[in-house]
């Protein structure tokens, strides 16, 4: 059986256009020029404004002479004020199309403000949860490039975006609202730091978790969620203990694309918790679903051994009851690092009853395989605050 080599080139037309391989950031002015891109307007979170290949891809684009500029006021957890910001920048720049890179962060960013850029509709009018509007100003193109293996957000226009009043987080999208390619280069996460290696891998762990847990009739999503889970399974740890390795980023890389895609299927109350306390102490994302995965898996535990035995092979290469899943998927965290609490983090125990009424009006907690009460939701923070596992 031949071993799938990570460094070759590949395009997929699912469920949006996707170009994966080494160096393939170097085709973006070609990418703009063929499109009609003349003026993208770059959108990045504050800390990847000024990382080498940031600089480069804006160097690329001018000497192609397709005009673009970056906007990166983005916060780790973006703001509604930050997006309605971009939109300003987007307009004043005459731009015509929005390139969102990065993490979550900034990706979320981009798609947010591709939402709003044509129309002066507020932000919220997009929330996940209304009805879609109708009459709308055409979407700018939007191409989106991870630079993380561990979002999965660069096929959609969902974005989670903090609504500075409530002190919420929420996804805004538009189905009509599609990135017109995502561009996958695992040479863009080969410098990313080793705690944030295992924080966004564990987010893309997570997010196949989840939805392959969840219980709908999504059987696309499901086959995505595993073949993803196995790519990640075996490689995360080998990225984590050698960053250098570009077969295992690659690889890490489509796994997230993977599992990114099939959480269109829903996700659970890992990401329902997380959310809040990312809109409330302004946590990393993925060392949040980390810290409270266990927690959680320990909640639907009766709900979810049926899919117990597929995760656990798809992951770690061998069967298992929910004991030996368990078992294994702390070992990781352990080995990544993971603290082993919420309150490592700067999460406090004054909130707990808040964190638990703003998580159960989460899309995310509708689709967790046991529905939570309030009560439900208190317990669970309060536990993985002081013990996560």
């Amino acid at each position: 059986m031949n071993k799938i080599n990570f460094l070759d080139s590949v395009d997929w037309s699912f469920p949006v256009p996707i170009s994966y391989g080494p160096n393939r950031i170097n085709e973006l002015p070609d990418i703009c020029k063929t499109n009609n891109l003349r003026r993208p307007l770059l959108v990045t979170d504050k800390s990847s404004k000024d990382l080498p290949f940031m600089k480069k891809i804006l160097q690329d684009l001018h000497r192609s002479s397709i005009k673009s500029d970056i906007f990166s006021d983005i916060s780790p957890n973006p703001i509604d004020d930050e997006i309605y910001k971009g939109r300003s920048f987007y307009k004043e720049g005459k731009h015509d199309s929005i390139i969102a890179i990065g993490g979550g962060s900034g990706m979320d960013g981009g798609k947010a403000i591709s939402l709003i850029a044509n129309n002066s509709e507020n932000l919220w009018d997009f929330e996940y949860e209304k009805s879609p509007i109708k009459k709308l100003s055409s979407f700018p193109p939007l191409i989106c490039i991870p630079t993380t293996a561990g979002t999965g957000a660069e096929t959609e226009s969902t974005a989670m975006v903090t609504n500075s009043e409530l002190g919420m987080k929420l996804c805004v999208w538009h189905p009509k609202q599609k990135p017109i390619m995502a561009l996958l280069d695992p040479c863009l996460t080969v410098s990313l730091p080793k705690n944030l290696t295992a924080w966004t891998g564990t987010d893309a762990l997570v997010h196949g978790i989840e939805a392959f847990c969840v219980d709908s009739l999504y059987s696309v999503a499901d086959g995505m969620a595993l073949q993803g889970l196995n790519l990640i399974g075996n490689n995360l740890l080998e990225v984590y203990k050698n960053p250098d390795n570009l077969n295992a980023r690659g690889a890490m890389l489509i796994g997230s694309c993977l599992t990114g895609i099939s959480f269109l299927k829903g996700l659970g109350l890992v990401h329902a918790i997380s959310h809040m306390v990312g809109a409330v102490y302004d946590t990393q994302h993925g060392l949040t679903n980390a810290v409270i995965l266990p927690q959680v898996l320990n909640y639907n535990k009766n709900e979810i051994r049926s899919k117990i035995n597929s995760m656990n092979f798809s992951i770690f290469n061998e069967p298992g009851n929910f004991d030996n899943f368990y078992s294994n998927i702390t070992q990781i965290l352990d080995t990544l690092d993971i603290p082993d609490n919420l309150e490592k983090i700067g999460v406090k125990d004054n909130k707990i009853t808040e964190l638990a009424m703003k998580s159960s009006k989460d899309s995310a907690a509708f689709t967790n395989p046991k529905k939570a009460s309030i009560e439900d939701l208190e317990k669970i923070i309060k536990k993985t605050i002081k013990k996560a596992r």
